[in-house]
């Protein structure tokens, strides 16, 4: 794009209620920040849906397909980037039945999208924009989904080809339909990659409208037609304005922070501090951690088990701990958690708690 026609966009954009910093409603849209680990395999199964296996912020659902993948956090970029988010075909499933799908996603807080004004006779348009390559030709759809009115949404199509190149598109204001103004999920970007008959049989839906099964992913390739199949995607963007703008970058320690109010990996690995802790009683270990900010709601705990998958040094000795942590408090500022040690150490002894395994890992999650 060229700065004439990027400073008409942004004073376009302006002009409609946007631009300016915080434009973009993602949040880590360069895809550099994955706390869950840069790499997850065999991905594909129902079970699977509304995970996020890699990259923060972005979710996959897949349903009643054979097809499996894996998805990483990958170097290869354009310029001015320096991650994406690759997902690779590993199992094909070419007999693809009707209802069939894997997409795409980022969840949106309702009060993050209260400058586009849904639902008013003020409501502004919509500006999303990503750059995307794959191994081959493609066609795949970009929805936007109202989850508080009903699942109204509207949908574009796009190309991926074998060179990072920037999608642009512009979606209509509506004025139909308000965004509650909370914490909760409100509203989907959605990126369809694979689908059956049942949301592929109808006419695309390019205005917004009540939901249409059969109008969402018309016309789009299939991501699970061969092994050979990849996509690629970053710097993703959705702002209000009637064109899309040039990608907002962000410091790492800001993303960290966003990305930290719907998870935050407290410890994953061996020989990785957790905090301090306490004998509560001779049985029985407590740990404190504090979220290093606060979290979107209170948050579930998500820590794997194992044998000696944890440890404690203190009063003059170290012990493991010999089943998985449990939930004793939670704020969405703090935690407490408990275990039991393997050994009786004397009750009130204060302790140092670790991680002590590669597969060791806790987590706080508040995600949408």
């Amino acid at each position: 794009m060229s700065k004439a026609a990027e400073l008409a966009n942004l004073i376009g954009n302006i002009n409609a209620g946007g631009g300016g910093a915080n434009k973009n409603v993602i949040i880590n849209g360069a895809m550099n920040v994955a706390q869950r680990g840069t790499s997850s395999t065999g991905l594909g199964a129902d079970s699977d849906d509304g995970k996020y296996p890699t990259v923060d912020r972005f979710q996959i659902s897949p349903g009643n397909t054979s097809g499996r993948f894996t998805m990483t956090q990958d170097s290869s970029a354009p310029s001015g980037f320096a991650n994406s988010t690759k997902l690779a075909c590993t199992t094909a499933d070419t007999s693809i039945a009707s209802n069939e799908i894997l997409v795409f996603k980022q969840k949106i807080e309702g009060q993050n999208l209260q400058a586009f004004a849904k639902g008013t006779s003020d409501a502004k348009p919509f500006a999303v924009s990503f750059y995307v390559k794959g191994n081959a030709s493609a066609t795949y759809v970009c929805e936007l989904m109202d989850y508080d009115n009903s699942n109204r949404h509207v949908n574009k199509s796009f190309t991926v080809t074998t060179d990072w190149t920037r999608v642009e598109l512009s979606f209509p204001p509506d004025t139909t339909g308000a965004l509650d103004d909370d914490n909760a999920h409100s509203f989907d970007l959605n990126i369809w990659l694979h689908s059956g008959s049942d949301r592929t049989s109808g006419s695309l839906q390019t205005t917004w409208g009540a939901l249409n099964q059969a109008n969402r992913a018309v016309g789009i390739s299939s991501f699970f037609d061969s092994t050979d199949r990849t996509f690629f995607i970053t710097g993703v963007q959705l702002e209000v304005g009637q064109n899309p703008t040039s990608f907002e970058h962000e410091s790492v320690e800001r993303t960290l922070a966003k990305c930290q109010r719907y998870y935050h990996l407290v410890a994953s690995g061996s020989t990785k501090m957790m905090g301090m802790g306490d004998m509560y009683t001779t049985s029985q270990l407590n740990c404190i951690m504090h979220f290093p900010v606060q979290m979107r709601a209170i948050p579930s705990l998500d820590a794997t088990s194992g044998t000696n998958y944890y440890t404690a040094y203190g009063a003059n000795s170290q012990t493991n701990m010999t089943n998985a942590w449990n939930l004793f408090a939670m704020t969405n500022n703090v935690a407490s958690v408990y275990a039991a040690p393997t050994a009786s150490v004397t009750a009130g002894s204060a302790m140092r708690v670790f991680a002590n395994n590669s597969s060791a890992s806790i987590a706080f999650d508040a995600e949408l």
